[in-house]
């Protein structure tokens, strides 16, 4: 039997996560959705060393989040931080995602 750990898939986020990167990251992470069986594992954003996000690079991630929405897979923020946190809280978006601060 499978476990979502099985098919758990990584994406390291850029430094800066905005205009000019969210279409490599948006890419980057459909591909690996596609990779990934219907209803099973889960899609791990790392934000380690991302210092910046703009509103570009959140909608980025909003189009991701939908996108793993319809395969039925979630999507964890692995490592964001306080100012990105904040964000996700002030729109109301931090529910959509799992928030995973263990590796900080």
């Amino acid at each position: 039997m499978r476990t979502p750990q099985d098919v758990e898939r990584a994406l390291a986020a850029p430094e800066t996560l905005g205009l000019e990167t969210r279409v490599a990251i948006r890419q980057a992470a459909e591909q690996l959705l596609e990779e990934m069986p219907h209803g099973s594992g889960r899609l791990v954003i790392d934000l380690t060393h991302t210092r910046e996000v703009d509103s570009a690079g959140l909608g980025a991630l909003m189009l991701i989040q939908r996108l793993a929405a319809e395969r039925r897979l979630p999507v964890v923020l692995r490592n964001p931080s306080e100012e990105l946190r904040f964000l996700l809280t002030l729109t109301k978006l931090y529910d959509l995602f799992i928030v995973d601060t263990s590796y900080d």
